[in-house]
C-alpha cells in the first residue's frame, strides 16, 4: 500500500460461472479522494464496487481500506457490510415510506445502538448538511425526486464514513437536479473529507465530480489517470471512443509511405494532407488498415486544397454550437463549432484541418 493509499483493491478478480466480471484489477484509492469508475454497460463497475461493499465476495484477491483487510479470498477473510461503515447510496432512493425524513436517517444509528444525545446530534447534522432540516418530519413521499437522494445522503453521511460508495445515485434525476446534486455531493465530501467511489456510465458526472477516473472494459481496468489527462491522452481507441464525442476515419498505407484514405468497399481514396503524419510503427505497417482519430471540437475549416477535402451532408443548429456532418471520401466525421463562427453551408464544398489527430490500430 503505498503512504497516501486508502483503498487498495490487489488482484481483485470476480467471476460468474464461466463470465470473468473483473479481471486482476488493482487500485489505490488515496483518503479523501473521489474516484470514479467509468464504462458502459456490463464493464464490471458495478460489479466492483458491491465487492467493497461486502455484497459479493471475491474469486481472488484482496481489499484492504485503512489499514485493515476487509476481504481475502485467499485468507478466507470476509467482513461483513455492516461492518465496514461504508457509506451506500443507489441509484433507486431507497428510503423508507412510513419512517419520516428524520426517522429515515436516524434509523441506522439506532440500528447500532448509539445513545438518542448521539443520534440526535448526527441526525441534525446530516440534515443541516443536505438542507432537509426544515423537512425532519416530512414524509419521503413528499419530497421530489432530488429530495428523496438527499434523504439517502444524509443517512450515509449520520455514520460518519470514511469510504462513500455511490452506484448511479443520479441517474433517475432530471438533467437540472443532476447538475445541482453533483455539486452537493463534492460539497458535502470536501466538508467532511471522506473517500467516495462513484460509478456511473455518465461521462460529464464523472468528469465534473472525480480526481481520478477508472475507465473500464469488459472487467478490465484501460486507464486510471485525472479526467483531463484520460480526455487528452487517451492509451487505446477505446478509451478515445467512450470519452467524449469521436471521429474515427480508416486509412491505410501505400506505397513511398504515403498514407490514403479507405472508401467504402475498402478501397485506397485520396491521400492524406501532408501535415497528417502517421507515427512510425503504423506507416511501417504494410497493408493493415488503421484509424485516423479526432474530436469533434477539435477540427477547423479551411481551404479544400490544404486540408482534408469533404461535403457538408448536414448542418444543424444546437445552441451555442453548430453541429456540421461532413462526408469525407464516402466516411463520415462530425464538425463542432462555436454559432458564431463562420462555416459552410449543407451541400457546400470544404477542407478540414484536424488539430489534434490521434492514430489507433
Amino acid at each position: 500500500m503505498t503512504e497516501m493509499s486508502h483503498v487498495r483493491l490487489v488482484n481483485v478478480t470476480k467471476r460468474f460461472g464461466a463470465v470473468t466480471a473483473v479481471d486482476s484489477l488493482n487500485l489505490d484509492i488515496e483518503k479523501g479522494e473521489c474516484f470514479s469508475m467509468l464504462g458502459p454497460s456490463g464493464c464490471g463497475k458495478t460489479t466492483t464496487l458491491r465487492m467493497v461493499a461486502g455484497f459479493e465476495d471475491l474469486s481472488e484477491g484482496e481489499i484492504h481500506v485503512g489499514g485493515r483487510l476487509i476481504s481475502s479470498r485467499e485468507k478466507n477473510w470476509y467482513l461483513p457490510p455492516e461492518k465496514r461503515d461504508f457509506g451506500m447510496v443507489f441509484q433507486a432512493f431507497a428510503v423508507w415510506p412510513h419512517m419520516t425524513v428524520y426517522e429515515n436517517v436516524a434509523f441506522p444509528l439506532r440500528v447500532r445502538r448509539l445513545p438518542a444525545s448521539e443520534v440526535e446530534r448526527r441526525v441534525r447534522d446530516a440534515l443541516s448538511s443536505t438542507n432537509l432540516l426544515s423537512a425532519a418530519n416530512d414524509s419521503p413521499s413528499d419530497l421530489s425526486g432530488g429530495g428523496k437522494q438527499r434523504v439517502a445522503l444524509a443517512r450515509a453521511l449520520a455514520i460518519n464514513p470514511d469510504v462513500m460508495l455511490l452506484d448511479e445515485p443520479l441517474s433517475s434525476l432530471d438533467p437540472h437536479l443532476r447538475e445541482e446534486m453533483r455539486f452537493e455531493i463534492r460539497d458535502l465530501q470536501r466538508r467532511y473529507g471522506f473517500s467516495i467511489i462513484y460509478v456511473t456510465h455518465d461521462q460529464a458526472e464523472a468528469m465534473a465530480l472525480s480526481d481520478r477516473i477508472l475507465v473500464m472494459k469488459l472487467g478490465v481496468a484501460q486507464q486510471i489517470d485525472t479526467p483531463l489527462a484520460v480526455y487528452n491522452s487517451p492509451v487505446n481507441r477505446f478509451v478515445f471512443s467512450f470519452i467524449g464525442l469521436s471521429n474515427f476515419l480508416n486509412v491505410v498505407r501505400g506505397e513511398g509511405g504515403g498514407v490514403f484514405l479507405r472508401d467504402e468497399e475498402g478501397n485506397r481514396g485520396d491521400a492524406l494532407p501532408p501535415d497528417l503524419t502517421p507515427p512510425a510503427s503504423l506507416r511501417n505497417s504494410g497493408d493493415k488498415p488503421f484509424s485516423l482519430a479526432s474530436r469533434p471540437s477539435e477540427i477547423d475549416f479551411c481551404d479544400g486544397e490544404t486540408g482534408l477535402r469533404g461535403i457538408v451532408s448536414r448542418k444543424s443548429f444546437l445552441g451555442e454550437i453548430v453541429d456540421y456532418q461532413v462526408k469525407v471520401g464516402g466516411q463520415e466525421m462530425r464538425i463542432q463549432k462555436a454559432r458564431r463562427a463562420p462555416g459552410p453551408d449543407a451541400g457546400k464544398a470544404c477542407g478540414l484541418r484536424l488539430l489534434r489527430p490521434f492514430w489507433y490500430e
